[in-house]
């Protein structure tokens, strides 16, 4: 059954923080740390469709021990960020390519899609009923997390008969105190992310906690985060724990693994590969292999390596590291190309140059 046109009904928080608790988190808010006074949403049944959207308060959800999502994992989730302009009107960054990504996913873990205007139409809702929670300031914003689950009580092998959608909202500062900074990376060598045939392209929970051993691993050996190689070969290096790739060469080319199935297609990737050519660069998708990683800090050949999503936009790569060895990527700081390329799409989410492409999409 199709769904319904999306009209939502709101019922507003009689707890909600009062203006000085707001104030006192929204002042240093950190990454994930503090949620707003509300949240989305609906439920999804092959009867019924997508049915009852509802902004409500902000609470637990209340989860029967056999809901199918605690056994078998059937969920997805999203990550786009809400962005206060200079005149206190509040954007979106290409929540439409969200929506369509959320689909894919959707099909991937044989949920149902929801449709775009009901993403659009549960982000809109959501933040226009906590427009108080969008920090303003530099590199501030509302981080949002949609996301999709089997909700049905049942304990069989078979896509569930009532899936829940909702979204929370969690301001954000900015990710890096003190300033973009360059991040040391521990290449796997035991461990893939993802495998052909997999649920690499979908943005689905398993994907990251199949990461989080080897992150681990990167710990412990003094780095931030994790790569990986492809699963089949393990030549070809496919991406972060939850994070796309980019390497700068020398001949003023810039270089990003190509899709796969088993890499995520980034918004944040897709929209760097635009901005790149208006900065006048060359942009190839391509395998990559860890030897031309290597090989490429240490002859000159690949001058800088930086890593791109949501939450940090763009991190720059200082080293590789793996036991008994370290790639050191130019002089280990962050570039020139990278930082132009992070102040350019940061600039367009915060309105402050032309909005060329049509990517940020107005909410209040």
């Amino acid at each position: 059954m199709t769904s319904t046109q999306f009209v939502s009904r709101l019922e507003r928080n009689h707890a909600a923080k009062t203006p000085e608790q707001r104030d006192a988190i929204l002042s240093d808010p950190g990454f994930g740390n503090h949620f707003t006074d509300h949240m989305f949403l609906a439920e999804w049944t092959p009867d019924t469709g997508w049915s009852d959207a509802r902004v409500v308060p902000y609470g637990p959800l209340s989860i029967d021990p056999a809901t199918a999502v605690l056994h078998y994992g059937q969920e997805i989730f999203e990550g786009l960020k809400a962005y206060v302009h200079e005149d206190g009107s509040i954007w979106l960054f290409r929540p439409d390519a969200n929506a369509a990504r959320m689909q894919r996913s959707a099909r991937r873990l044989a949920l149902p899609e929801l449709p775009v205007d009901w993403f659009l139409g549960s982000i809109r809702e959501l933040v226009s009923a906590d427009r108080d929670w969008v920090p303003a300031g530099e590199e501030k914003s509302l981080y949002l997390r949609p996301f999709m689950f089997a909700s049905e009580v049942f304990l069989g092998v078979r896509p569930s008969q009532h899936v829940t959608y909702s979204v929370i909202a969690s301001p954000a500062g900015a990710y890096f105190a003190g300033g973009v900074r360059a991040v040391s990376i521990w290449l796997s060598s035991e461990y893939s992310r993802a495998g052909a045939g997999g649920t690499g392209a979908a943005k689905c929970g398993g994907n990251y906690a199949a990461s989080l051993l080897p992150q681990q691993e990167a710990t412990a050996n003094g780095c931030a985060q994790v790569a990986f190689l492809d699963s089949t070969e393990h030549k070809w290096v496919e991406e972060l724990g939850g994070m796309n790739l980019y390497f700068v060469r020398s001949d003023g080319t810039i270089v990003t693994p190509e899709l796969s199935g088993s890499i995520l297609e980034g918004i944040t990737r897709d929209s760097i590969m635009t901005i790149a050519r208006d900065l006048g660069h060359t942009v190839i998708e391509r395998r990559v292999s860890i030897d031309e990683w290597r090989e490429g800090t240490a002859d000159g050949s690949i001058t800088e390596v930086f890593a791109c999503g949501t939450a940090a936009v763009v991190t720059p790569i200082g080293s590789l590291e793996w036991d008994g060895g370290e790639a050191v990527s130019g002089d280990g700081e962050a570039g020139k190309v990278t930082t132009d390329i992070r102040s350019a799409l940061v600039d367009i989410q915060y309105g402050r140059v032309t909005d060329r492409h049509g990517w940020m999409s107005k909410v209040v």
